[in-house]
């Protein structure tokens, strides 16, 4: 099975359950994770979360920060519309 395969058969809660994996480390059955196994589950999380879901739903997700000059600015349109 190719990686692009792999990602087309899973769904949010096989999704779910790997994120549950890499953040405890372990799978269901107690089973510790091994470097790689957290690598290729983050790296399948990640993948299929790009296709999937909008940006602002990704794990890691950070909205962009206002600069203080946008913001400056943006207050000084207001003041000219009043």
């Amino acid at each position: 099975m190719s990686f692009e395969q792999l990602l087309a058969n899973l769904n949010p809660q096989i999704i779910g359950s790997l994120k549950r994996a890499i953040e405890l480390g372990k799978w269901p059955n107690g089973a510790a994770l091994t470097n790689q196994q957290r690598s290729l589950c983050a790296e399948a999380v990640a993948n299929w979360e790009k296709r999937n879901l909008p940006m602002e739903a990704q794990v890691g997700y950070v909205p962009p920060k206002k600069t203080p000059c946008a913001d400056r600015a943006e207050e000084e349109q207001q003041l000219n519309w009043v």
